[in-house]
């Protein structure tokens, strides 16, 4: 087995030192889920070792501006960026989001101002800069086995027959993955998790660039946690973080053929039936429901006890505690009064023109 370290941003924290001396595996996966829990925004790949600007640009054979020195400690998306990030920009709408966020360092494809204590990588193609320096980080190793010996999987957990476990995969105690599930490199998983049969835990982000010659893809450098007794119908598919973490927490519950996108974080005690479909970077609070088919739009919150009715689509954040209903969801008795009144326009229109073809 190899050993199971913490991550950078957290080893001279309280917990990081809670999590070098915990005895065993499993206590360290409940330090890593807690941490995790209380800390999102700082979901994010670190280097293995923090780069200076200069380096980094020197690596991408690119020029730069700003202190040559300044540190750079990891990397991702604008969205979820901390100081010490490099993220990347290549379009004008969102030059001043990149360049405003809480990244230290920018990838650009334009000479701009550079932003007090802020660097910028001047390239001519930043999604390709981008890519270079997440697969200088990201190497994939074929796995020779279907269970890797390089997989941590706690006493009491039961794998059937079947069943992918890539490597440095950790899984806690009294689990029980079904046969024909795959668990990708790198994935955490907590105790008491089920995984019904054909799971897919770990994909790469569906995250793609159009060119000329068709798309490239955006590498995906990130990892799935799943925290204790949750619960993953069959046929689910749940892709890693780009650049981040995709979370799912304690006690969901999903059923079947439940698609989950990039670096989206969901809570605790959550319920998806069939079919839900979630694009990335979406924040699900505590305690919510979405009914069948239900389908969520990117970078977005459904605030903590919302439930959305079957078939309906989450175009924007909700507000938490109510009930949601249609494409766009909004307030399901509004919505419901509103179909009402629809049924009633035949009626409307057979008493103003006086017939009942109306063509």
């Amino acid at each position: 087995t190899t050993e199971l370290n913490p991550p950078q941003i957290m080893q001279s924290s309280f917990l990081g030192l809670l999590f070098l001396h915990a005895e065993n595996i499993f206590i360290r996966i409940h330090i890593l889920c807690i941490f995790f829990y209380f800390c999102e925004e700082f979901l994010t790949m670190k280097f293995n070792k923090p780069l200076s600007l200069s380096a980094l640009a020197s690596f991408l054979h690119a020029e730069f501006e700003g202190d040559p020195h300044m540190s750079v400690n990891g990397m991702n998306e604008i969205h979820k960026v901390v100081p010490g990030d490099v993220t990347f920009v290549d379009h004008p709408k969102y030059y001043d989001k990149a360049l405003s966020s809480a990244a230290t360092s920018i990838i650009i494809n334009k000479k701009v101002v550079v932003p007090e204590g802020k660097g910028i990588i001047i390239s001519d193609d930043p999604f390709r800069d981008f890519n270079l320096i997440a697969s200088a980080n990201r190497i994939f190793e074929a796995s020779p086995e279907r269970i890797s010996a390089a997989a941590q999987i706690g006493e009491g957990t039961v794998i059937q027959p079947g069943a992918f476990i890539g490597q440095d995969v950790v899984i806690g105690k009294n689990c029980l993955i079904h046969s024909n599930v795959s668990i990708y490199d790198g994935i955490i998983i907590g105790d008491e998790v089920i995984i019904h049969s054909n799971t897919v835990i770990g994909a790469d982000a569906f995250y793609y660039k159009k060119r000329p010659s068709g798309y490239d893809k955006l590498l995906s450098t990130g990892t799935v946690i799943i925290e204790d007794k949750v619960e993953i119908g069959a046929l689910c598919t749940i892709d890693r973080g780009v650049s981040g973490d995709t979370i799912i927490g304690r006690g969901t519950k999903m059923d079947n053929q439940v698609h989950v996108g990039h670096d989206t974080v969901i809570g605790k005690n959550c319920l998806f039936a069939a079919q839900v479909g979630i694009a990335g970077v979406v924040h699900i609070e505590d305690d919510v429901i979405l009914w069948g088919q239900v389908g969520v739009q990117k970078d977005l919150v459904i605030g903590r006890g919302a439930i959305v009715l079957g078939q309906s689509g989450v175009a924007k954040s909700l507000e938490g505690g109510k009930t949601y209903f249609g494409s766009p969801a909004r307030d399901a008795r509004e919505k419901m009064k509103e179909i009402a009144l629809v049924k009633q326009l035949p009626e409307l229109l057979r008493n103003i023109v006086g017939k009942d073809d109306f063509r």
